[in-house]
């Protein structure tokens, strides 16, 4: 072997092995989330989120005048179709974020843990309903097996686990719009923060001025907790690009199984929430369809390499 096809190799490999730690540490910072907003779960979730957006807005903004990508931005901006979409998506992170502020507050981490599991098959029904994509059989019964799950909880506990397919559905739809914008995570978010931090500001003021907000009003460590909301909010993301960008698709899907396997340890060991038959029931009806989605993932790779490197047929003579 050359010399520069043995650079080449060694080049992937330390390109491949900087992905993994990059996806390590965005799923693994996104895994103790429940941790760290629990510091916070007596403040109004509203105010943690408008928190969580200005103080991302104002630590993107650094972020965006060192790397110099401020022409990119403008030139975003002036892109109807990616004005329109990055507003839509703005409405979406934001919901999200609020729903899973939320459920940390209210003690309903596990909940939390069983939307995200539910995220990959909510992108493949989001694909097959939006996008037309094609189904395959083995999908579809992982999708018929999350359905089975939520019916299971509904009926047995009395109550659909609508945290868990609000929480699924936002982000789904989220990372589908997305994927429509022609701009990488850093310009991305930072726009969406840019759209909503003047509103979430203006809710930050109006607290403040009336006496109603947590910010320097109470104790110092709420105060610093809510500043470092944008910290944690934009490194994680940063982390994840960089994975996105050195990984496959498979190998991103299988390490985004981290996040809501670190929501169901502390959920259950030490949150001490309840997790009865029933919700056993559910989970494993879900985890069983992510089997199976990851399965047919697998066969698909496989099937697609197997058909790239088997070579042409000889022209005839």
């Amino acid at each position: 072997m050359s010399t520069g096809a043995t650079e080449a190799g060694l080049t992937a490999a330390q390109e491949s092995r900087r992905g993994v730690l990059c996806g390590l540490a965005a799923y693994l910072v996104w895994g103790f989330f429940p941790l760290f907003f629990k510091l916070v779960s007596h403040i109004p979730p509203l105010e943690v989120v408008a928190h969580r957006i200005v103080w991302s807005m104002l630590f993107l903004a650094v972020l965006v005048t060192v790397s110099g990508r401020w022409g990119e931005i403008r030139s975003a901006f002036r892109v109807w179709k990616t004005f329109a979409t990055l507003c839509c998506s703005t409405v979406l992170i934001a919901a999200n974020w609020l729903i899973f502020i939320y459920a940390i507050g209210k003690g309903e981490v596990l909940q939390s843990s069983l939307g995200y599991f539910m995220n990959p098959l909510v992108n493949v029904l989001l694909g097959f309903l939006l996008l037309r994509e094609r189904m395959q059989r083995l999908q579809a019964v992982s999708l018929l097996l999350a359905v089975v799950g939520v019916a299971v909880s509904a009926v047995t506990l009395g109550a659909v686990p609508w945290i868990a397919i609000l929480l699924a559905i936002t982000f789904g739809l989220y990372g589908l719009l997305r994927k429509t914008v022609a701009v990488d995570s850093l310009v991305g978010l930072s726009m969406e923060t840019f759209l909503a931090g003047p509103m979430a500001l203006v809710l930050l003021v109006n607290l403040g001025l009336t006496g109603r907000g947590a910010f320097l009003a109470g104790p110092a460590a709420d105060t610093g907790v809510l500043i470092l909301c944008g910290v944690v909010t934009a490194v994680p993301l940063l982390f994840f690009a960089a994975a996105a960008r050195r990984l496959r698709l498979m190998t991103m899907g299988f390490l985004q199984y981290i996040t809501p396997s670190l929501h169901f340890l502390q959920a259950v060991w030490l949150y001490h929430e309840p997790f009865t038959a029933a919700n056993l029931a559910s989970f494993l009806c879900i985890w069983s369809g992510l089997a199976l989605y990851s399965w047919s993932a697998i066969s698909t790779a496989r099937r697609d390499i197997v058909l790239r490197n088997v070579p042409a047929e000889a022209p005839q003579e």
